[in-house]
């Protein structure tokens, strides 16, 4: 694809943002999208929202875990940019009319102290590079009508990022086992899902690891200071104006958030 289409695809997306009002799937206008071009759509629609006063603060991993994976019928992991307009602390009472088709999900937010420049890393330089962890809402959001995304779709739209919720707790990453440590989250009192650390590409510091060599790839570091989320460790949770989400994983702290 030419530089113009690209760049026409990711103003498509920026608009669907800015506008709540979602588009069909890129995938079905190209079918054989290829990854490397979905991410420099991506590109072009983070480069919109940054020309449009926002920063990026982080990065995110998606599509970690198998129940992610079955929901959205994706069968890779995929990452996006974090910017400041997204980010929200636990208590948030987030307008639903803000988003667009919003899913909520549960995981651990590494806080990094060092940079992570792959290629070559693996966990023990994860660990060694994070400062902290903590619980985290993602609330993921599609641009793509209906969810029906493939690959490309979602990498396109920035792996579906829509807004993210840090709990207060941080702990260091080697007081807790980030594999066992269990997580439940309830939605309006009621047990909404379940899922373990291991659920993140079967550890989240692997998860982490594994975004810092993609990013490698392209000559892109994750930088000290910056916040990753590790990925969903459970299905994701639909919620709509009037659903209050809270979350507790095991050794690290809790997170909650409320849709008005």
């Amino acid at each position: 694809m030419t530089s113009a289409q690209l760049a026409a695809l990711g103003d498509a997306l920026y608009a669907a943002w800015r506008e709540r009002a979602p588009i069909a799937p890129l995938t079905a206008r190209l079918p054989a999208l290829p990854l490397a071009d979905a991410y420099r759509i991506q590109q072009h629609y983070i480069a919109r929202r940054v020309a449009a006063g926002e920063a990026v603060v982080g990065k995110k991993i998606g599509v970690t875990s198998q129940a992610v994976q079955d929901m959205l019928d994706v069968r890779q992991p995929d990452f996006g940019m974090l910017l400041s307009g997204m980010h929200h602390e636990s208590g948030a009472a987030i307008r639903a009319d803000t988003l667009i088709q919003p899913r909520a999900e549960g995981e651990i937010a590494f806080y990094l102290r060092h940079d992570l420049r792959g290629p070559g890393i693996d966990r023990t330089d994860v660990l060694d590079a994070t400062e902290a962890v903590g619980a985290c809402f993602e609330i993921v959001d599609s641009r793509i009508r209906d969810w029906a995304i493939r690959i490309g779709d979602t990498v396109a739209d920035n792996a579906s990022s829509g807004v993210y919720v840090l709990g207060p707790e941080r702990v260091a990453p080697r007081d807790v086992d980030l594999a066992a440590c269990r997580m439940r989250i309830e939605k309006n009192g009621a047990n909404a899902g379940e899922g373990v650390g291991a659920a993140a590409l079967g550890h989240p510091a692997d998860a982490v690891a594994w975004l810092a060599n993609t990013l490698g790839e392209l000559g892109m570091p994750l930088l000290a200071g910056e916040v990753v989320l590790s990925g969903a460790l459970a299905a994701l949770i639909p919620v709509t104006a009037g659903d209050r989400l809270t979350m507790r994983i095991e050794g690290i702290g809790g997170c909650e958030v409320s849709f008005v």
